[in-house]
């Protein structure tokens, strides 16, 4: 028995999609910075820290993150034909000292000849403060957009 409103190409793509992020989260937490670019689509990008970052980008993003355990909860998916979009809960555990990061992606994904592929994530952060933002843009290790580490 199919669940209300979705069809069997819907459950599909939905499995799809999981298995994706799957794959990024524990790209992430393995710092395969091969598999983590995998996931996007050619144009795809991340956004954090007040700005936008592209594929080219990403080998300083990943080596500038600390390493630690992605954990991403199940995302909610809508999907509207080979473009869908979605939102992801995280809790990220630092290894050097288990400090946790927590909030949220934002997603777009996209049907490619290769399957789904994250076309944007966006990360929201949710602070002890009970602030919600993108990050701190002045953070001094992070890198910048099409520049250096």
């Amino acid at each position: 028995m199919e669940p209300v409103g979705l069809s069997e190409r819907d459950l599909r793509d939905i499995v799809e999609i999981e298995q994706l992020l799957a794959r990024y989260a524990s790209a992430m937490t393995r710092t395969s910075i091969e598999e983590v670019m995998a996931v996007f689509t050619a144009d795809g990008t991340y956004s954090a820290f007040g700005e936008t970052y592209t594929l080219s980008d990403f080998p300083a993003l990943v080596e500038a993150a600390p390493d630690g355990l992605f954990l991403c909860g199940t995302p909610a998916i809508d999907l509207d034909g080979d473009e869908a979009t979605g939102t992801q809960p995280l809790c990220f555990v630092a290894q050097e000292d288990h400090h946790q990061r927590i909030g949220w992606y934002t997603d777009q994904y996209r049907r490619t000849e290769a399957g789904w592929r994250l076309a944007t994530r966006s990360m929201t952060f949710l602070r002890r403060s009970g602030a919600r933002d993108s990050g701190r843009p002045h953070d001094p290790t992070r890198p910048t957009p099409g520049g250096d580490a």
